[in-house]
C-alpha cells in the first residue's frame, strides 16, 4: 500500500470508530424504546466500506492548517454520517433504484424501504448532535461547522443537485453546463464543505477557508464525472455497485454528452486547477498525492 492509501486508511480507521462509538451512545440514549432495527440499519450502512474521502479531507485540512486530528473527529464523523445517509436515499427505489451500495446490500434491500428511510433521516440528524457536544470544539466553532454544513447539504447543495438530477431525467435536453450545476451540488458540495469544515476546525484564515472550499468543489466536480467513466468502463466488484445503472436510467452524463476521451481531459483539467488551491496551506504533500489518486482511477 502507497503511503497516501496508508494515510487515507488510517483516516477511514479513526472515523469508522468514531462514529460506531456515538452510534452506541445515540442507541443507549434511545433506551426504553425498542428500535434496536433502526441502530442495525445505521450500523450496515456506515460500515459498508468505501475509501471515506469526505472525512479524510476533514482530517487533511484541519491539518493542513495546523490542527490536530482531535479537533477534527466531530467534524468528520458528521460528514461521514450526511453522506451515507445520501447514499441511502439516492439507492431507494424513488431515486436511483440500486440494488448494492459498496459491494453490500442497498440499506432498503437488507432492511426494507421503510426502515431504510428511517435511518437516512437519522444520520442526517445525528451529524448536529455530534458537533454540538464535542468538548475539543469552542462554541464559535460548532456554530460555523453547523451552519456549513447544513447550508452545503441543503437545498444550494447536495438536496439541490439531487433534485436537478431527478429532473434531469425528463428534460428532453441537458447541456453539459447544466450537468456540472448540478454535479457541484449533488457531489461537489459536500466536498467542498468537508474541507471548509477541516479548516474550521483548526481555526484557518479567510483565504484559506475560501481556497479549501474551491478546491473541494472542483474535486468534487471531477470525481463525479471520473465516477461517469467508471460507469461504463469499470465492473461490478471494482466498482462496488452494478456497472452501467445510469445508461440502464436513461440519465445524461459527461460520457454521453462529451465523449469518453473528453470526459478524461475535462476531468484532468479540474484536477490540475484543485491542484493550484492548496497553495493557500502548507504540509499537503497528502492532499496533493490524494488529488492525483482520484483521478489515476481512470487513466
Amino acid at each position: 500500500m502507497t503511503t497516501t492509501g496508508k494515510q487515507l486508511a488510517a483516516y477511514a480507521q479513526r472515523t469508522e470508530e468514531y462514529m460506531l462509538q456515538k452510534v452506541a451512545q445515540m442507541q443507549a440514549d434511545s433506551q426504553p424504546m425498542d428500535i434496536g432495527v433502526l441502530f442495525d440499519a445505521m450500523r450496515h450502512s456506515l460500515t459498508a466500506g468505501g475509501k471515506r474521502i469526505r472525512p479524510a479531507l476533514v482530517y487533511a485540512f484541519c491539518e493542513a492548517c495546523g490542527g490536530t486530528l482531535p479537533q477534527a473527529d466531530a467534524a468528520a464523523c458528521a460528514m461521514e454520517m450526511t453522506h451515507t445517509s445520501s447514499l441511502i436515499f439516492d439507492d431507494l427505489p424513488a431515486m436511483d433504484d440500486d440494488d448494492l451500495r459498496r459491494g453490500k446490500p442497498s440499506c432498503h434491500k437488507a432492511f426494507g424501504e421503510a426502515t431504510a428511510i428511517l435511518a437516512g433521516d437519522a444520520l442526517i440528524c445525528a451529524p448536529f448532535a455530534v458537533i454540538a457536544s464535542d468538548p475539543v470544539l469552542t462554541p464559535e466553532q460548532k456554530t460555523a461547522l453547523v451552519q456549513t454544513l447544513a447550508v452545503y447539504e441543503g437545498t444550494g447543495g447536495m438536496v439541490g443537485g439531487q433534485q436537478m438530477d431527478m429532473q434531469f431525467e425528463t428534460q428532453e435536453n441537458v447541456t453539459a453546463a447544466e450537468l456540472e450545476t448540478m454535479c457541484l451540488g449533488k457531489t461537489g458540495a459536500l466536498m467542498a464543505a468537508s474541507c471548509r469544515m477541516g479548516c474550521l476546525c483548526a481555526g484557518a484564515s479567510e483565504a484559506q477557508l475560501t481556497a479549501a472550499a474551491e478546491y473541494g468543489r472542483l474535486v468534487g466536480l471531477a470525481f463525479q464525472i471520473i465516477d461517469d467513466i467508471l460507469d461504463v468502463t469499470s465492473s461490478d466488484e471494482t466498482l462496488g455497485k452494478p456497472v452501467g445503472s445510469d445508461a440502464a436510467q436513461g440519465k445524461r452524463t459527461f460520457v454521453t454528452l462529451l465523449g469518453l476521451e473528453e470526459a478524461k481531459r475535462r476531468a484532468a483539467d479540474l484536477t490540475a486547477q484543485a491542484h493550484t488551491q492548496l497553495d493557500a496551506f502548507s504540509d499537503t504533500a497528502f492532499l496533493h498525492a490524494l488529488t492525483d489518486a482520484l483521478l489515476v482511477r481512470v487513466q
